[in-house]
């Protein structure tokens, strides 16, 4: 089997690289090489793609902006699959959006409130794509995808697509029915409502300034570290065990807002494991609490 043949067949040769660096791809600018990493250019080179990967038993990781993602340092010995750069696009159709799984949630919410549509504000500021935003059911201020979701456009491990309706996706805090199913999202359509586009960029740029006088935002990071535990904040936690500033290596608890983990410049994945680790068991020790990672894991971490 010549695997870069049969991708650069599958997907085109300008879009299939071997031994990618996967700390450009990521918000945390941490991360060795991807054997391989694919660019499809739609729907029907993905399904073909995710067969072959079936078919051939080849390890495959559907990856978006990279924003909640740490790389091993070892690099990940599969194929990453990215969505982002060609699976953007955005459409609008009254109170209606339809966005792919590439588009940057940003983006699609700047799109909105130039449409005078409303629901998005807050999803404004989360720096990933609304596939990753779908999977994980990204929140931030109150607001959750869920929350506008109509349906998700979904493809299964054998290449075929479906649309499913919201109330069966399973949505609950940082998690969906695609976790579960190992479903790949492609799309989602989305139903906002009608508002004042001034009044709607006014609470973007409100929620704007919070975000930045509150996270580091200045700094490369996977957003917030660890999911928050029943009854607490884990930035709460974190601070109060004195874990403020807390580094190893370049990986640092964040002064700004412990429930962040950041590179200050060179820190490697292993520096990162180092710093959740100790938290964790710092935390735990402290207020008996067990803190779960938010982040997703790619590669091997032993």
């Amino acid at each position: 089997m010549d695997l870069v043949s049969d991708l650069n067949n599958i997907c085109g040769p300008s879009n299939v690289f071997v031994n990618e660096m996967m700390k450009d791809h990521t918000s945390f600018r941490i991360g060795g090489p991807a054997s391989y990493y694919v660019t499809p250019g739609n729907e029907e080179e993905l399904g073909e793609l995710i067969r072959y990967c079936v078919r051939t038993g080849s390890e495959y990781y559907i990856l978006g902006n990279g924003s909640n993602l740490l790389v091993s340092d070892k690099g990940y010995p599969g194929i990453v699959i990215r969505l982002f750069e060609r699976f953007n696009d955005i459409r609008i159709d009254g109170s209606r959006i339809y966005a792919m799984a590439g588009a940057l949630l940003s983006r699609t919410a700047n799109m909105a409130a130039k449409n005078s549509l409303s629901g998005l504000e807050a999803a404004a500021g989360i720096p990933g794509t609304l596939g990753g935003a779908i999977v994980m059911n990204a929140g931030a201020y109150g607001f959750e995808m869920k929350d506008v979701t109509e349906y998700v456009r979904v493809m299964k491990h054998d290449g075929s697509t479906e649309d499913i309706p919201s109330h069966m996706m399973e949505f609950g805090y940082r998690t969906s029915r695609c976790i579960r199913d190992g479903l790949i999202v492609l799309g989602a359509g989305l139903v906002l409502a009608s508002g004042d586009e001034e009044t709607i960029r006014d609470r973007m740029r409100e929620l704007k300034e919070q975000r930045s006088a509150k996270q580091p935002l200045e700094y490369p990071s996977a957003g917030s570290t660890f999911k928050r535990p029943e009854g607490y904040f884990a930035g709460k936690l974190i601070m109060d065990a004195g874990l403020k500033g807390y580094s190893v290596g370049d990986a640092c608890i964040s002064e700004k807002h412990c429930g962040f983990v950041i590179n200050k410049g060179n820190a490697s994945a292993e520096d990162v494991i180092k710093l959740i680790k100790h938290v964790q068991d710092t935390v735990l020790d402290r207020f008996g609490v067990r803190l779960e990672p938010e982040i997703k894991f790619l590669g091997d971490f032993t």
